[in-house]
């Protein structure tokens, strides 16, 4: 039988507030934890601390923090820097819930003798008798459903996790709990940033913190025509619009990088849609392989729609067919593979 004792990240946020209201409601010993990620980011500064302290204070549970800089620097950081060097697109959340909020946290949880670890996450975990297995589903949040930015987190941790946001649909029912139990965090506004790029200046982050600087070139065409010029490949992504500096009849789009001639690639809308990409770096959640052909939902950023598509595990690689093409699909971000509500896996568009 396990324990009911729970650790439990607090960002100084509602919903993690609230997470830990509802936990001890529902008679867990729970334990607030706030991990020091980088100095000065929106989610690592004394506000935050303050704010998760107060939470824990007037709810009656203690409140610790870690210092998790380090790791932070070596999984988030370092990776986000070298993505952008490769002229892909990275998504920090995803290495950040991999490798601190559910790796070094439940190492931290361990050592403090608790069987689970839990966030202000919206999304589900349970036992699914079809599979076997515990699973990682869609909350009931629809839009604002985080089980996207989960695909990576290790699978042996899954009975492990509580996500007490689960069941709710409306931001709103979490700030109208709050408000009832005179959470200061009630009406505190939602970070949407970067975290540790609180300005949301990513450019002059990778500038003053890597070995990525301006390196001016060449916007050409698929054609290799010469149609204006750019400051640096890291300035730009798969799909964007704006700040090309380039006039022409009809829009134009980043569609492409020549990384060896230091030159973007732009082109017109319909020159975006794919029908097939590759998927490396995988996380399998449900299975242990693919062998065959398997029909899937697919999302390939945080804000697309679901779209069906067949899958198929090629050596270490996943081969993803789409039943209609997919627009921007961009090398560095996730492609999540959904079973009806369960993600089977996910993995970084290669």
């Amino acid at each position: 039988m396990k324990n009911k004792k729970v650790l439990l990240g607090m960002s100084g946020g509602v919903d993690s507030s609230v997470s830990a209201l509802l936990l001890k409601q529902q008679g867990y010993e729970v334990i607030g934890v706030t991990l020091e990620l980088y100095k000065g980011g929106s989610c690592c500064n004394q506000k935050t601390y303050q704010d998760a302290q107060k939470v824990c204070n007037q709810i009656g549970i203690p409140h610790i923090t870690y210092d998790a800089k380090e790791e932070f620097n070596n999984y988030v950081i370092n990776d986000f820097i070298n993505t952008y060097g490769k002229c892909q697109t990275p998504n920090p959340c995803i290495e950040c819930n991999k490798y601190i909020k559910f790796g070094f946290m439940y190492e931290k949880a361990k050592q403090l003798g608790c069987d689970y670890i839990a966030t202000g996450h919206y999304a589900k975990t349970e036992y699914d008798k079809q599979f076997g297995r515990w699973v990682l589903k869609k909350s009931n949040a629809g839009k604002k459903d985080q089980s996207y930015v989960l695909w990576s987190i290790p699978k042996q941790t899954l009975e492990h996790v509580l996500f007490p946001l689960a069941d709710f649909e409306q931001k709103e029912e979490i700030r109208k709990i709050a408000r009832n139990y005179r959470l200061e965090v009630a009406d505190k506004k939602d970070s949407e940033d970067i975290c540790f790029i609180p300005d949301g200046n990513y450019k002059k982050f990778l500038e003053t913190h890597s070995y990525i600087k301006q390196k001016p070139g060449n916007i050409v065409n698929k054609q290799g025509q010469i149609l204006g010029k750019h400051l640096g490949l890291y300035h730009y992504t798969i799909g964007q619009r704006k700040g090309l500096g380039i006039s022409n009849k009809v829009p134009l789009f980043v569609v492409g990088f020549h990384e060896e001639k230091n030159e973007v690639i732009v082109g017109e809308e319909r020159e975006l849609y794919e029908k097939e990409i590759m998927v490396s770096d995988i996380n399998l959640l449900l299975v242990e392989d693919i062998t065959d052909w398997l029909e899937v939902e697919v999302k390939t950023r945080y804000s697309a729609n679901f779209a069906k598509a067949k899958i198929r595990k090629e050596q270490d690689q996943i081969r993803v067919i789409f039943y209609e093409p997919q627009r921007a699909m961009t090398k560095g971000q996730s492609a999540v593979f959904y079973i009806e509500d369960i993600v089977l896996g996910g993995g970084k568009i290669s």
